[in-house]
């Protein structure tokens, strides 16, 4: 019997001696609470998390271009009122 063999054995009786071991039940058992235990909370899932997270971050970026693009009318406003405000003036005193 090589070394390799020996090892795969070995690894393979040890695998099956925990799975017949009151250590998989206990595993199982610690397991199905904290499944239990988790339900209880009020948590998400990571792709549910990850597809939010994106969603917030498309709606920044369109809140800060939205922002923008109201700043830039806000300015073109301000510069017609501002010329038409010379252009009564202007009238006035002719």
């Amino acid at each position: 019997m090589n070394a390799t063999q020996w090892m795969e054995d070995l690894q393979k009786n040890i695998s099956d001696l925990i799975a017949r071991s009151p250590a998989a039940d206990l595993e199982r058992n610690v397991r199905a609470m904290m499944a239990q235990g988790f339900s209880r909370l009020d948590l998400v899932t990571r792709e549910e998390f990850d597809v939010q997270a994106e969603l917030l971050a498309r709606t920044v970026a369109r809140a800060d271009q939205l922002a923008a693009q109201v700043s830039a009318l806000e300015a073109r406003i301000n510069a017609l009122e501002a010329e038409q405000g010379k252009r009564t003036s202007s009238s006035i005193q002719e």
